[in-house]
């Protein structure tokens, strides 16, 4: 098999886990199923990935540096931070359905991971997707643009209000409404008080 073909497989396993992986999560899923639904022989993933947990980091951490590059495209738009969080929220969440469904994979199923792996993990998830939010939150706040609060807080809480819409079953692989994004920006950003 020649370097093309390699990498090509690799990234032929990668997408079929992670479809599978989003369908029936980490528990659920052998890493036989992932063989009989590429056509290949077991031996040909184990190639690839030592085994079915650096299969799924391999996966979440691909997801990661996408986040991370499109955060960054993000950050260096020259525009108000309120502008910024739109284009966060927009970018998560008209991701297609299964590629959405991997940060609630990432936070449900690490607890079936190693501990080495769960804080490899955890500083990567941090570095590159938790980190980039607060730092968003947070020149908005230096900038006057947003109230002083605790950055770390005022990112869970925008994750939280996007986590239902990280499940595939809850938009039927629909992409979600621009009128639903928009409501949450605006909950978000002005709050439910009148």
């Amino acid at each position: 098999m020649t370097t093309t073909e390699n990498r090509d497989l690799r990234e032929l396993i990668l997408a079929t886990a992670k479809s599978l992986f989003s369908q029936q999560g980490y528990h659920g899923l052998a890493m036989r199923q992932i063989s009989e639904s590429l056509g290949v022989a077991k031996s040909a993933l184990y190639y690839h990935f030592k085994d079915k947990e650096q299969l799924f980091l391999a996966i979440l951490e691909a997801y990661l540096d996408e986040m991370e590059s499109a955060l960054n495209h993000i950050q260096a738009q020259p525009v108000p931070g309120s502008q910024r969080i739109h284009l966060l929220v927009e970018y998560i969440l008209r991701q297609p359905a299964e590629q959405r469904a991997i940060i609630r994979l990432a936070s449900q199923e690490m607890v079936q991971l190693s501990e080495s792996a769960r804080q490899s993990f955890h500083q990567i998830y941090r570095k590159k997707f938790i980190d980039q939010i607060k730092a968003i939150l947070q020149s908005g706040m230096e900038s006057g643009e947003f109230k002083r609060q605790d950055p770390e807080i005022a990112t869970w809480a925008l994750l939280g209000m996007m986590y239902p819409y990280f499940y595939p079953s809850q938009t039927r692989d629909l992409p979600i409404p621009d009128e639903t994004i928009q409501q949450i920006l605006t909950i978000y950003l002005a709050g439910i008080q009148q």
